[in-house]
């Protein structure tokens, strides 16, 4: 079984990277490479966002949320997981008209603010998907591990090489054919382990689901709202793919489809960890739901799982991947493609050193997610004609503010209000979000609405 399982893992990498390297375009020159420019239609991007936005962490936190809290916080996790692509299908169009040939969301930030915006915000963007990147390579080594007696190193080194191998090659085009297949492998595959996972359930107890207070529900759904949308609009991988599309209407029609699609994806998952607590099955502790519900399922539905959680992982990490080289290349316009291609590589160093400990980065993850939400609504106000760059950077300074204030009232000190702010325990706390957006946001529009607007040069 072990050697059956390792060959058709490794037939699947090598699926992807087959389907990645015939993606590339012979004569396509940088710009091509990192955002394949006016070539996609609806239904890829759509796929391509859905794919992109789900990676393994959709096995651990939408069924723990849907079991530990209920409907409300994971209906919060599906809305919060699609509320990016919503808002790409709104602004994408008006950013698109006002940066035609735009490759980031940091030359966004520039020709609105200045380049020392431009700066903070790429630097934002990095920051986020290093975690996500980590987190997702974590997560396929801890899910190997806890399924088969595959060393799940092997399995982070696989997906990450194999990943590497085509979206260094063949850029975003690359990524997007990838992810095409992999949103239907991942919906396919979903459903067989689900529909055999629920079968092995205990007959419905009078179990019950924990009891919490409909305002702490309310409270983790909106935390997760605000955190994983603040966070996903810093996802440089979702920018390149809005030039990308055809036309502004492409782009908008994907970016729906994109966003209805993950949200019934994760609130299926959820729904597979709420209906695991309803069995009085013993969801472990850490409470993983997702595979308390495999505990007792038949050996073979193993590899159909170990595919599933590999398409989940890949389908993201190429993005990522592909994303960050864009982003540092943008950067710097002289860089060649081969630059490109050695730049994701050195990037991914790093990356798999720390993946490979095996630590918990869900802190890291919130930290990151703040600091997202102390931007969010400056970077946007760029779409409106009265905002300046000292609003935006005052706003961004507000939303630093905000974010550590409530720790700092409710703790009497600053200290306590930087502790609050790196979420102790790793528990997501809503009050620095709120904090960070109405700081952020109210002193953007303040100082927008008092001052003339002022364009900012390179």
């Amino acid at each position: 079984m072990l050697y059956t399982t390792m060959a058709v893992l490794a037939a699947a990498l090598l699926a992807f990277t087959w389907l990645g390297l015939r993606a590339r375009l012979a004569d396509g020159g940088l710009d091509d490479y990192v955002t394949a420019r006016n070539t996609q239609g609806a239904r890829a991007l759509g796929l391509s966002f859905l794919a992109s936005g789900m990676g393994g962490w959709i096995l651990f936190a939408p069924p723990e949320v849907g079991a530990m809290v209920g409907p409300m916080a994971l209906a919060g996790y599906a809305v919060g997981a699609a509320l990016p692509f919503l808002v790409f299908a709104f602004c994408g169009p008006a950013i698109r008209r006002l940066l035609p040939e735009g490759r980031s969301i940091g030359e966004f930030a520039q020709i609105c603010y200045g380049r020392g915006v431009r700066h903070y915000v790429s630097l934002i963007s990095v920051l986020y998907m290093l975690c996500f990147l980590t987190a997702e390579l974590t997560a396929i080594g801890a899910i190997t591990s806890m399924l088969s007696d595959i060393n799940g190193s092997l399995v982070v080194l696989g997906v990450a090489i194999t990943t590497l191998v085509y979206t260094a090659w063949g850029g975003l085009r690359a990524s997007i054919v990838t992810d095409q297949w992999q949103a239907f492998l991942l919906i396919g595959l979903l459903a067989i382990v689900g529909f055999v996972g629920m079968q092995q359930l205990p007959d419905m107890t009078t179990a019950r689901l924990p009891d919490v207070p409909t305002a702490s529900a309310l409270s983790v759904a909106l935390t997760l709202v605000i955190a994983v949308t603040a966070a996903n609009l810093f996802h440089q991988g979702y920018w390149q793919r809005l030039w990308s599309a055809r036309d502004p209407e492409t782009l908008s029609r994907g970016a729906v489809f994109g966003g209805i699609i993950t949200v019934l994806v994760v609130a299926v998952v959820g729904g597979l960890g709420i209906m695991a607590a309803l069995s009085g099955a013993d969801l472990g502790s850490p409470p993983i739901p997702f595979f308390a519900m495999l505990s007792n399922a038949p050996a073979w539905l193993t590899i159909p799982t170990l595919i599933l959680a590999i398409t989940l992982v890949a389908s993201s990490v190429d993005t990522l991947q592909n994303a960050l080289a864009s982003l540092v290349v943008t950067e710097k316009r002289d860089l060649s493609i081969n630059s490109a291609r050695w730049i994701t590589v050195a990037l991914m160093i790093p990356v798999v050193l720390v993946a490979l400990q095996g630590i918990s980065v869900l802190r890291l993850f919130l930290i990151a997610d703040l600091l997202c939400a102390t931007a969010v609504i400056p970077v946007l106000l760029g779409l409106w004609r009265k905002m300046t760059t000292t609003a935006a950077i005052l706003g961004g300074l507000a939303g630093l503010t905000g974010a550590i204030l409530p720790g700092w009232i409710s703790g009497g000190s600053l200290i306590a209000g930087l502790e609050a702010a790196s979420f102790p325990g790793s528990i997501p706390t809503l009050m620095p979000f709120v904090g960070a957006l109405v700081g952020s946001g109210l002193v953007s529009v303040i100082i927008a609405s008092s001052r003339p607007r002022r364009h900012a040069g390179s």
